[in-house]
């Protein structure tokens, strides 16, 4: 059974374990921060920074770790896969890789997820205002995996839900570096149909406001490529011209996990993320409830209107009255 560590944030108090979902009592819903990135972009280090200023603010946290493989982590999990699913015996008795080994224990965990949904609907004093989940380091596992959409699907058929897509901000000086992150963003935002803020990390090491002049300048991208004459830099003009729209509609912030730098604008970035889910996500979501609700009503109909024909055409007949 997946079980539950003491809440990460001290501002929250005890829980009440008998208490009921908040989804009937009228409290606002917490906002699920989806942490995805590449590995070595600082998504870890960003969790622990983020539980520590919700400590900080007094703001009531919930800290979930889906990285089986990780040997430890900087901050307390409330939930994490590593209580529920040994990564290493995973791979011994699979016969698997690491990669294997991480997507197959993602699978296992993602069968028992709705019991992680109970655990973060529980009622709480005070109330959960952010529920933050770490992702395994290796990308595809998680955001092009039937375990990943799953768990996503299932946060944000509960939660208001976004995607904190965490960038290395000195590798993206590169201009196509900084090209292949926002093409892995603008498909995890396809992917999931969820809101995403597009975090620059490390702007301790390197301010993130060239990246910001590239999304809004083609021209300055450009130059930043004249230097190249690759195909590879042809590719990255024509992609920044189709990407355009994508940049126009793209929330970004800038962050360093190391100092705290724009933790605060972190914040304001998945309210606002929050808020596009309640607006545009949240309508066609039920919009796909009802489809569904829908089409396994009319199958049951039809199922009881065959049996009803099969059942009259099973009734046996009274036998007609012999001629004298």
């Amino acid at each position: 059974m997946t079980s539950e560590r003491p809440q990460a944030a001290p501002a929250a108090g005890a829980e009440n374990e008998a208490a009921p979902s908040t989804s009937g009592c009228g409290a606002v819903p917490p906002t699920v921060i989806l942490v995805i990135g590449m590995a070595g972009s600082g998504k870890t280090a960003l969790m622990q920074r983020l539980n520590s200023h919700l400590h900080m603010r007094k703001i009531p946290g919930y800290i979930l770790n889906l990285d089986p493989a990780v040997l430890d982590v900087p901050y307390g999990a409330n939930i994490d896969i590593r209580d529920t699913v040994n990564y290493k015996n995973v791979m011994k008795e699979y016969n698997l890789g690491p990669n294997g080994g991480i997507l197959t224990s993602l699978n296992l965990f993602a069968t028992r997820f709705d019991q992680v949904i109970r655990l973060c609907e529980k009622e709480r004093n005070p109330p959960l205002q952010f529920i933050m989940a770490d992702t395994p380091g290796q990308i595809e596992i998680f955001t092009w995996s039937a375990s990943g959409s799953i768990i996503t699907q299932a946060f944000a058929s509960s939660f208001p839900t976004m995607i904190a897509y965490v960038v290395d901000t000195p590798r993206c000086m590169s201009p196509q570096t900084f090209m292949s992150n926002m093409l892995q963003a603008c498909s995890i935002m396809y992917k999931g149909q969820l809101p995403l803020l597009l975090v620059f990390n490390k702007t301790d090491v390197t301010d993130h406001q060239f990246a910001l002049d590239w999304m809004k300048d083609y021209e300055n991208f450009n130059e930043a490529l004249e230097s190249d004459s690759t195909y590879a830099s042809t590719l990255s003009r024509s992609l920044s011209l189709v990407l355009e729209e994508f940049y126009c509609n793209l929330r970004t912030v800038g962050v360093s996990a190391l100092t705290g730098l724009g933790m605060d604008e972190f914040l304001e970035g998945v309210k606002a993320c929050g808020q596009d889910w309640h607006r545009f996500y949240k309508p066609e979501l039920d919009r796909r409830q009802k489809a569904k609700a829908d089409a396994e009503a009319q199958r049951q109909a039809d199922e009881m209107s065959k049996l009803s024909l099969d059942r009259q055409a099973e009734t046996p007949r009274p036998p007609s009255a012999s001629k004298t």
